[in-house]
């Protein structure tokens, strides 16, 4: 198969972030072996703008001639996981591929068979046996892994509400260096928080009680993560005033449903950060949303932690107000009741007013209330901004990757600007 052709298939994989951009081709910058009929490749998609993204892409030819992308495909799933179970060092054309693993893995039979894990995502995960979860990050940015340096750290500080981190692996050559993976402890017999938020359309109790609990994990977390001074990665700092530069990136260019209104949004978003511009920056999860939380054991399980997907690795690892998490649940329960309307199933008036109580109430009652603004005004406008931009942010995603879900962000924009 042809580069061109090649670029034409990655194009229409669902972890292809810029389906909204003019593709000009794409070139393979760099392989290795992984085993006799597996490669592992860093691939530059090129678009029509002069911009390029890099990707990586493990892939087998079949006897066809075609080529697999899937990773649960078994031979690429097992010749991925024989690598960590290894500790392997691959050579590549212009690099080296290092895996690395942290713990013992159970037997080779105890993580068969290989399956992909469903859903929507930026990456690529597969289970073993039901005992392990392998992630491929898609897009590579040059840099550690956000979510392997926060798994470590909450690891080492006791946080018991992530799966164990088995391993990971990562490219260091030319182009750039960079974590390409990591292997963690898969949960089985758990439910995600989005599966639950849509069976409680039908009965609420039980999930907004669990709610109040996911509020009281999340508070945890945040503490943690504000816990160690040494660690310079993590120590909080005073949050400061948001400069207005930053607010005007934000707005700047503003896809087509909003054009016209940048200069209402920024007023609106310079008003709100000046009155909350108290409290700590900290390192934070950077995209929580029910989908990353699972229910299981009677507790709350937090997953992915590579931030949100269409951000840079450098913003994904500043620090910022912790109620950016909390506005990123908060704009989950809004996206929930919408789904629940499109499904024709509702839910109970007030169903999403309840949810956002339930948490915030949780939340509020474990905080260490140093890292926020004072209760009251200062810390309610906080607040809104970072729903806001979570919004924008969801508007500029779902465009690229969604776009019949564009709705869903409006509807908050217009809520959260009063015109609705």
């Amino acid at each position: 198969m042809s580069e061109r052709a090649l670029a034409a298939l990655v194009r229409e994989q669902r972890w292809f972030g810029s389906k909204s951009r003019s593709l000009a081709g794409g070139r393979i910058v760099d392989s290795g072996a992984l085993s006799p009929e597996c490669t592992l490749a860093l691939f530059e998609m090129a678009f029509a703008d002069g911009g390029s993204e890099l990707y990586q892409l493990p892939y087998r030819l079949a006897l066809n001639g075609e080529v697999v992308l899937d990773l649960a495909d078994p031979a690429l799933a097992d010749a991925l996981l024989a690598c960590l179970r290894g500790s392997a060092r691959l050579a590549t054309t212009a690099g080296e591929v290092s895996f690395e693993l942290v713990a013992e893995l159970p037997g080779i039979v105890e993580l068969q068979p290989a399956r992909a894990i469903g859903g929507e995502q930026s990456n690529s995960s597969v289970v073993f046996g039901e005992r392990c979860a392998l992630k491929a990050y898609r897009r590579l940015e040059a840099g550690e892994s956000p979510e392997l340096e926060m798994l470590r750290f909450l690891d080492a500080h006791g946080f018991g509400h992530t799966p164990r981190l088995l391993g990971s692996y990562r490219y260091a050559g030319a182009p750039l260096a960079s974590t390409l993976g990591i292997l963690q402890e898969f949960v089985p017999d758990a439910r995600d928080g989005w599966q639950d938020a849509l069976a409680s359309l039908v009965d609420p109790a039980n999930f907004l009680s669990r709610l109040h609990r996911l509020g009281e994990v999340t508070a945890r977390m945040h503490a943690l993560l504000a816990s160690d001074d040494r660690d310079a990665a993590f120590r909080p700092e005073e949050l400061g005033e948001r400069s207005d530069d930053e607010t005007e990136a934000l707005v700047a260019g503003l896809p087509e449903p909003l054009q016209g209104r940048s200069g209402e949004l920024l007023e609106h978003l310079l008003a709100l950060h000046r009155a909350g511009a108290r409290g700590k920056a900290i390192r934070q999860h950077g995209d929580f949303h029910l989908g990353q939380v699972l229910w299981a054991r009677g507790d709350w399980v937090v997953l992915d932690f590579e931030g949100e997907p269409a951000r840079s690795l450098a913003e994904r690892r500043a620090k910022s107000t912790p109620l950016r998490d909390v506005a990123g649940m908060l704009r989950s329960f809004a996206y929930a009741a919408e789904t629940g309307h499109a499904l024709g199933a509702p839910g109970p008036p007030g169903w999403e007013s309840d949810a956002r109580r339930a948490f915030l109430d949780g939340y509020e009652a474990v905080i260490d209330q140093s890292l926020l603004p004072p209760p009251g005004l200062a810390r309610d406008a906080l607040l809104a901004a970072c729903e806001l931009e979570k919004a924008l942010y969801e508007l500029r995603y779902e465009l690229n990757n969604r776009p019949d879900w564009v709705h869903v962000p409006l509807a908050g924009i217009e809520r959260l600007l009063g015109r609705a």
